[in-house]
């Protein structure tokens, strides 16, 4: 039987864990042994650590925004202070400002990017000194199908998630050798954010708490890393960026000629995913060696 994974004896840091999906992976991880800091705007980072503290758990509030470094950087310093290290950051905290392409303004991506993907890279960057130093982190980034797939709508959200990917790929390489794992989230889960997105009988089966396992695993001392997890509804999925191996059509190639060998360049199988950005440039480079 494989042994239960816990958290005894580390500390973890939720952003947007005042309701939806950060309430349940900070609920989850303090039922586990976490000490938890709840991190969110308004009220609503002091009632989870309530529930969480009224079940026996450790946790405190935090209502640093996530765009603000130097609030972010206090609640770090705080959270050492009180228990001396930390160990997990899930990067959750997030809005939305949907609108079709043609009516998106400079505002409405400036917003969304602001909280998703620099408030992502202020909350890391606050922990990383950290994490590196002790030899051991677990980061966690949410991203989206809205940003792997796309949707109507969401052309801001979208590119703020796909962001998440590359910021995981590199940290990947970069936190290797100092035992930080980074990985993204994939969420579908009845939120504050998607609750009108959703029809009646999807939303039944889309809790928060179905979501939070594969959070939990990704953040665990048994966490891989520089991986997309799709979850929701209780079912989880592996997504990948691969990338065939090329097809070669010579020294000076046209235009006419990538059209002409267009179908064999979709079709090459099989497809693989990529250790880091040099590896596309060595394998174009060994594909001319042997065409020469």
């Amino acid at each position: 039987m494989t042994k239960p994974i816990s958290f005894d004896g580390q500390v973890a840091i939720v952003t947007g864990a005042g309701a939806g999906l950060g309430r349940a992976h900070a609920r989850a991880l303090a039922a586990r042994g976490a000490r938890v800091v709840v991190n969110d705007l308004g009220p609503g980072a002091q009632a989870v650590a309530d529930e969480i503290t009224a079940s026996g758990g450790a946790a405190h509030a935090s209502q640093a925004s996530v765009t603000d470094p130097q609030a972010i950087a206090a609640m770090v310093a705080q959270a050492l202070d009180d228990w001396g290290r930390i160990d997990i950051l899930i990067n959750n905290a997030g809005i939305l400002r949907d609108k079709s392409f043609a009516k998106q303004t400079l505002d409405t991506l400036d917003a969304v990017i602001d909280v998703h993907l620099r408030g992502s890279w202020i909350c890391t960057q606050a922990v990383w000194g950290i994490m590196r130093d002790q030899g051991y982190g677990r980061v966690l980034l949410t991203s989206s199908s809205s940003g792997i797939h796309g949707n109507f709508g969401q052309a801001n959200y979208a590119a703020a998630k796909a962001a998440m990917i590359g910021l995981m790929n590199t940290l990947h390489i970069e936190g290797e050798k100092y035992g930080i794992r980074v990985n993204c989230l994939a969420p579908a889960a009845l939120t504050a954010m998607t609750r009108d997105l959703l029809p009646a009988d999807a939303a039944r089966v889309l809790a928060p708490e179905r979501v939070a396992p594969g959070a939990l695993f990704l953040v665990s001392p048994e966490a891989p890393s520089k991986v997309i997890l799709g979850a929701g509804a209780g079912g989880f999925s592996i997504i990948r960026v691969e990338e065939t191996a090329g097809l070669h059509l010579g020294d000076a190639p046209s235009v006419d000629d990538v059209a002409a060998h267009w179908d064999d360049i979709r079709n090459q199988q099989p497809a693989a995913a990529l250790p880091a950005a040099w590896a596309q440039t060595q394998n174009f480079v060994a594909l001319a060696r042997r065409r020469n």
